[in-house]
């Protein structure tokens, strides 16, 4: 594996920007851009050059400080082609299962609609990462604004396919929230309810709660887990589809 450090950057009231950077000059990436003062300030207190940035989607606290951060680094920006026109400042685009090469590591592009249309997360096999932007969450997933029930499972389901070991940064820190919820949908869930109490821990402590790992995804979160049948029990679906489920947990996530 190749030698890097990664930088877990918060922004705004509960984004978060993530750094990773080569030590042995192969560049460093940014992912997703909420806002530039935190992102330059860790930059310039490492000492590290932004040579690539990944947009995962448009919305624009994902993209509030892209202008401004490679205007002062002269970073190569991708982003995903289905949402190019809506993404000011992109040098390339990539679309589903297509790689680039970026601070020297190999990144595959995954379409994940569902949050939006146009949606990508990020696979680095290379580090075993992967990027979820706001498709997976710790413990949750995203609001369906431009997509349905049907395309937000099949993207989780995309993601819950990677190796179990994949470490994955989310877009916000909304753990806490997302593991009380949780826990109404799945409580005989025994490593939620560890979880959930590293969580309370870690947030108060003030530490983040990211990056997660897809197997523990696949163990704790709910909305991967819409196929178990104790899962659609306690939603009142006992022997509805996957997806009828899914779309069911996600409604009472909005209501609440």
């Amino acid at each position: 594996m190749p030698d890097v450090e990664i930088a877990v950057i918060p922004c705004l009231s509960d984004n978060y920007a993530v750094l990773v950077h080569r030590p042995d000059g192969g560049g460093t990436l940014l992912v997703d851009a909420p806002e530039e003062a935190p992102i330059a300030a860790e930059l310039a207190a490492r000492g590290w050059q932004l040579t690539d940035i990944l947009i995962t989607h448009h919305h624009h606290d994902h993209v509030g400080g892209l202008a401004a951060l490679k205007a002062a680094s002269g970073a190569r920006v991708l982003g995903p082609a289905a949402e190019a026109s809506r993404i000011a400042g992109l040098d390339g685009t990539l679309g589903d299962g297509e790689t680039a090469t970026v601070a020297g590591l190999a990144v595959t592009a995954l379409a994940t609609p569902g949050h939006t249309a146009g949606h990508l997360s990020y696979h680095l096999p290379e580090i075993a990462a992967v990027f979820t932007g706001d498709t997976l969450f710790a413990l949750g997933c995203g609001r369906l604004f431009e997509g349905t029930p049907a395309d937000m499972w099949a993207s989780l389901l995309r993601l819950a396919a990677l190796p179990p070991e994949t470490a994955v940064y989310c877009g916000h820190e909304y753990t806490l929230s997302n593991a009380r919820f949780a826990l109404g949908i799945d409580p005989g869930n025994a490593a939620l309810v560890a979880r959930a109490a590293e969580v309370e821990a870690a947030r108060a402590a003030g530490r983040p709660t990211i990056p997660s790992t897809i197997g523990a995804e696949i163990a704790t979160n709910p909305f991967l887990r819409a196929g178990e049948p104790a899962i659609a029990a306690q939603v009142g679906l006992a022997g509805h589809p996957a997806v009828a489920v899914f779309a069911e947990i996600r409604e009472r996530k909005n209501r609440g």
